[in-house]
């Protein structure tokens, strides 16, 4: 497999699970009593941070290999 295909699907799977954890972290802010404004807030700030961690986590991989 050509190795932009595999960072493409590596960067489409991130994006995935990271929407998936916002998703998750503002169903539980709702759950939590919660107004929306402040759910979708926890909900950025959460796919904030896996974005910065899979970047951060890639950096010091990337350094590994090289």
């Amino acid at each position: 497999m050509p190795r932009v295909t595999v960072v493409l699907v590596t960067a489409a799977l991130v994006v995935v699970l990271a929407l998936l954890a916002a998703a998750a972290a503002g169903k539980l802010a709702r759950l939590d009593g919660a107004t929306y404004p402040a759910a979708l807030t926890r909900a950025a700030a959460t796919f904030a941070a896996v974005l910065t961690l899979a970047a951060t986590v890639t950096g010091a991989l990337a350094q590994l290999y090289t």
